[in-house]
């Protein structure tokens, strides 16, 4: 059968799959990422285990694969194939879609995780069938992904989407991009399980304990958590005013919360909008498996454009 690799590559772990035409996933496999020993080590690691589940297609499948999609986090250059930089771990101007292609032998799509993530979920999770939808991943930061009609949009330099760095609280917090007052400093898991830490005094709590807090009652839980909602509010304001999306799709660690989040964010959306059309506010549907089933669409749309090549006189 033909088929694609598809692997998301994430700070810790490695999450693969080999999928079928129809999304249909022929086998699956994890591997750690193996930051601790280095960002050479990182890369030859990738290169390791898609070399495995290249040569897995050909012995169990009956053929190789006939390309591969990755998705890696931290600013990339798609249109060069370059993971140009990653905190976590620890890379710079990696040309990693061309070693794939020489190892493999088989072409390489290469992708940003959160865009690779809400390209799956709005072609087939949460937001499909919407011409325009907006993701927006709430975990350690906040990023998000703009789709329209079946793609997401990577901009002019790579960085379509980063919605996180929108300043919310002009003169608030640093921030490590340079600014005061970004988004993820309010409102993302990490921000919210500072706060809640701080103001509960237990070092351990998390964003998790937070929204458990709030549904038992507790006014300081309360009171952070309406300030995450309030910050993040404004910021898709912003984003709604900007980009008019149809649906608008939240994952990550903070949406786990379920209606703690959902009902108070969306009215506090509704308290700020004017002339804009609320949009259909859902959480993602796909967890944590988004970035690779979006990263082999990336795969498959590859394939599709080479194949209209190959047939075009």
């Amino acid at each position: 059968m033909r088929h694609v690799i598809a692997l998301d590559v994430g700070g810790t772990g490695m999450k693969a799959a080999l999928a079928g035409p129809g999304g249909e996933v022929l086998h699956r496999a994890r591997r750690a990422t193996g930051r601790a020993q280095g960002p050479d080590a990182v890369v030859a690691g990738i290169l390791d285990f898609a070399a495995e589940l290249h040569a897995y297609g050909a012995e169990h499948i009956g053929t190789a694969a006939s390309a591969a999609g990755v998705a890696v986090p931290g600013i990339v250059d798609e249109a060069d194939g370059v993971a140009v930089y990653a905190a976590n771990l620890g890379w710079r101007d990696v040309p990693l879609r061309e070693l794939l292609a020489q190892r493999l032998g088989v072409p390489v799509a290469l992708g940003h995780d959160v865009r690779t993530g809400g390209l799956a979920e709005g072609r087939v999770g949460a937001g499909r069938g919407a011409d325009r939808f907006l993701f927006v991943a709430l975990g350690t930061g906040i990023a998000g992904a703009i789709g329209v009609d079946g793609r997401v949009e990577a901009g002019a330099h790579g960085f379509a989407g980063e919605i996180g760095h929108i300043v919310v609280r002009p003169g608030g917090a640093p921030c490590p991009c340079g600014q005061h007052g970004c988004l993820e400093r309010f409102a993302s898991a990490a921000a919210v399980s500072d706060a809640w830490a701080a103001a509960s005094g237990d070092p351990d709590a998390d964003a998790a304990d937070c929204a458990k807090a709030v549904d038992s009652g507790d006014p300081k839980a309360r009171a952070v958590w309406q300030e995450a909602v309030d910050a993040l509010a404004d910021g898709l304001v912003t984003a709604l005013t900007l980009l008019d999306p149809r649906t608008l799709i939240i994952g990550g660690g903070l949406a786990e919360a379920g209606e703690t989040l959902f009902t108070p964010l969306r009215e506090a959306i509704r308290g700020r909008i004017t002339f804009q059309k609320q949009p259909t506010l859902v959480p993602a549907a796909l967890g944590d498996s988004a970035g690779c089933l979006g990263a082999g669409l990336l795969a498959w749309d590859l394939l599709a454009s080479t194949d209209r090549m190959e047939v075009t006189p």
